[in-house]
């Protein structure tokens, strides 16, 4: 019997043993799959969506790099990690150049709360950029392999279709059982390729057609910082109760020489429902009081101030306004540029004042 399967090896895999890698699957360029064994054939326990962090032997001493864990805790027999090389990478890099089967790296963990099992639910939305998909195929991975109902809306953006990280994967898991709905959001088309998907950056229009029940649905989102931000405005902006938002923070153990990481999520204040805001109206001399959940243009209406609007969705621009003075919250869709953004223009249907503002109306 081989040693993997023995069932009389005591415990699971600790960090006090090495992992040893077995196998390594090219996903696309610069992005592969890691497949690592523990040596003494101990399985491995962690929550899906947990990481753990290499201990990699560069040139000039060891540097540690924390990975999602790609890989469901229901098929506890390997664990693997899918990294992706940047243009400045050094330890994924030499990952990709030089770990080979048969390697063993020093590991720590596994460890993170970005895991849907502290966080129960019926209904799922799982949004992701990038390299980010990693702990949402590991979430997904083990609600299919449970094969209990199911219902999550995943959603993942990158730059062409080809560069959709486990694509194949996830169609074969959507098309064996009911309740994996896969939403693609592409920058652009591949050459010669047709895409009749979702095109352009990820946008409250597109979560409200993906996910119109997305108030009732448990939201975990990974991917680069400012794509995170993005995706957390525009559902606070939509009134999400933001207690079901989760997104990833890697809360590694600490290593030599390395600074705790911070907070789960990053200071960004939010308009609220008990603090008062003063919008004032230059042109017609009216001030308006209001919530700071309530847009600028909803104030206006109140106050008995025009102001044209179409959409309201942040996407026409034809509540343009002037901002004098004061500051606003605003997520918008498309519908006016960082240059007029800069120069003081605002969307007054996605615009929540924050304090005093002046309007220029």
């Amino acid at each position: 019997m081989p040693l993997s399967q023995d069932p009389s090896l005591p415990g699971h895999w600790t960090d006090e043993e090495p992992l040893e890698c077995v196998s390594i699957l090219p996903e696309m360029r610069d992005v592969a799959t890691i497949c690592f064994q523990a040596p003494s054939g101990r399985a491995f326990r962690f929550l899906a969506g947990q990481f753990v962090t290499l201990e990699l032997p560069v040139p000039g001493g060891p540097l540690y790099r924390t990975y999602t864990i790609s890989s469901s805790p229901s098929r506890p027999l390997s664990l693997t990690v899918t990294i992706k090389a940047q243009p400045d990478s050094i330890g994924t890099r030499w990952i990709l150049d030089n770990l080979r089967p048969g390697m063993r790296v020093k590991a720590l963990g596994p460890a993170g709360r970005f895991t849907s099992a502290q966080h129960p639910a019926r209904k799922y939305l799982f949004i992701s950029a990038g390299s980010g998909i990693t702990p949402m195929m590991a979430m997904t991975t083990l609600i299919y392999d449970q094969g209990r109902p199911s219902d999550i809306v995943f959603v993942n953006c990158a730059r062409r279709p080809s560069e959709i990280i486990f694509r194949e994967r996830l169609e074969h898991m959507a098309s064996r059982i009911e309740g994996i709905d896969l939403k693609w959001v592409v920058e652009e088309p591949d050459r010669f390729q047709p895409w009749t998907g979702y095109m352009g950056r990820f946008n409250q229009l597109m979560l409200g057609l993906m996910a119109p029940d997305y108030l009732e649905r448990e939201v975990f989102c990974c991917g680069p910082d400012p794509f995170m931000t993005a995706v957390r405005e525009a559902l606070a902006g939509l009134g999400f109760d933001m207690d079901h938002y989760h997104q990833e923070s890697f809360q590694a153990p600490q290593v030599p020489g390395e600074v705790a990481p911070g907070p789960d999520l990053p200071e960004d204040p939010q308009p609220e429902a008990d603090l008062m805001a003063e919008v004032a109206f230059d042109i017609t001399g009216t001030t308006a009081t209001v919530p700071q959940t309530q847009t600028v243009l909803a104030a206006a209406r109140g106050a008995g101030v025009a102001i044209p609007s179409g959409c309201t969705f942040g996407v026409c621009g034809t509540c343009k306004v002037l901002k004098t003075a004061g500051e606003v919250h605003m997520v918008h869709n498309g519908g006016i540029t960082e240059d007029e953004i800069e120069e003081g223009y605002i969307l007054a249907c996605c615009s929540n004042p924050m304090g005093k503002v002046v309007i220029d109306a």
